[in-house]
């Protein structure tokens, strides 16, 4: 059996009659970025509790870093960073001196390394404690959990709250952590931040494993909702023929499309007229679904 940074088995919790997430098996390589991709309820932040022995399953198993999640908790935790969905501490203090205790409960040497992420981040280790918003207090979320630069890094929605600097420090934190060969597991419920950086995707749909998608196939057929405004009449033949166009409508001199995969084709197409304008969006999470896997996001 290969050594897998994560393995979970049917893995299924249970609260009461509602399920978290059921029959849950996946595996996390080494030197892998990992997505788990879902709306709310889908079961993602089930997942992570489970693996980091905060809830117990109902039934199935779970290895992180080759051991038992509950049977080797303290072993665990020692070689993993983790960032609940909902991130608090002690409203006291300066953001530095809070960082500075997170340094010494892990033996001090990681206070060097606190004051560069802070830095990357433009986090000020003077600021009260009391004063944070949620973009600081995501950040400080963010540096606790890279700080002792674990083997397994496990992030819960760490995108929430980050503005685009914070978000490309993030994704840039995630590229140097599989460069070292570390692991990265990290829910979101958008998909543009899956095809960002994953090397795998795990999508869930109210608790079931709906799929496991490599991230080059994920941005081989990214999916955009594009419009595009023509200085005058254009005909709708020229991109009615393009294979990885669907829903195309042109209105007056408008043209709407959702676009899969690579824009090139459309772009040389549209390159006969004169463009005035491009709107490219990304289409919402439930039209992901639909288009992808046939079913609602958010349907019962």
């Amino acid at each position: 059996m290969r050594y897998l940074v994560v393995r979970t088995e049917n893995l299924t919790k249970f609260f009461g009659h509602c399920r978290g997430v059921e029959d849950l098996t996946i595996g996390v390589e080494p030197g892998q970025v990992y997505g788990v991709l879902g709306p709310q309820g889908a079961g993602k932040s089930t997942l992570l509790r489970l693996l980091m022995d905060l809830i117990r399953p109902t039934r199935g198993h779970a290895l992180v870093l080759g051991m038992d999640v509950h049977h080797q908790k303290a072993a665990i935790q020692r070689r993993v960073g983790y960032l609940p969905a909902e991130f608090g501490f002690v409203r006291g203090g300066t953001v530095g001196s809070l960082l500075h205790g997170l340094a010494m409960l892990r033996g001090g040497q990681t206070w060097q390394a606190a004051q560069g992420l802070a830095e990357r981040f433009n986090l000020d280790l003077a600021t009260p404690i009391a004063t944070l918003g949620a973009l600081q207090t995501q950040k400080i979320g963010l540096i606790q959990a890279f700080m002792h630069h674990p083997d397994l890094v496990v992030l819960d929605e760490p995108t929430r709250h980050l503005d685009q600097d914070a978000q490309d420090v993030f994704f840039r934190l995630v590229s140097e952590v599989r460069a070292e060969g570390g692991a990265v597991l990290f829910t979101s419920s958008v998909l543009c931040e899956m095809e960002r950086v994953c090397d795998q995707v795990a999508v869930l749909h109210h608790g079931h494993l709906l799929a496991v998608e490599r991230g080059v196939q994920l941005r081989a057929r990214a999916l955009r909702k594009v419009e595009m405004r023509f200085a005058g009449p254009v005909s709708a033949d020229v991109f009615c023929r393009l294979p990885n166009l669907e829903q195309v409508r042109l209105e007056d001199n408008k043209l709407r499309c959702l676009l899969s995969g690579d824009p090139d084709p459309l772009l040389k197409a549209a390159s006969q007229f004169r463009v005035m304008d491009i709107l490219s969006q990304q289409p919402t999470l439930e039209e992901v679904y639909r288009s992808y896997y046939g079913v609602g996001a958010y349907a019962a």
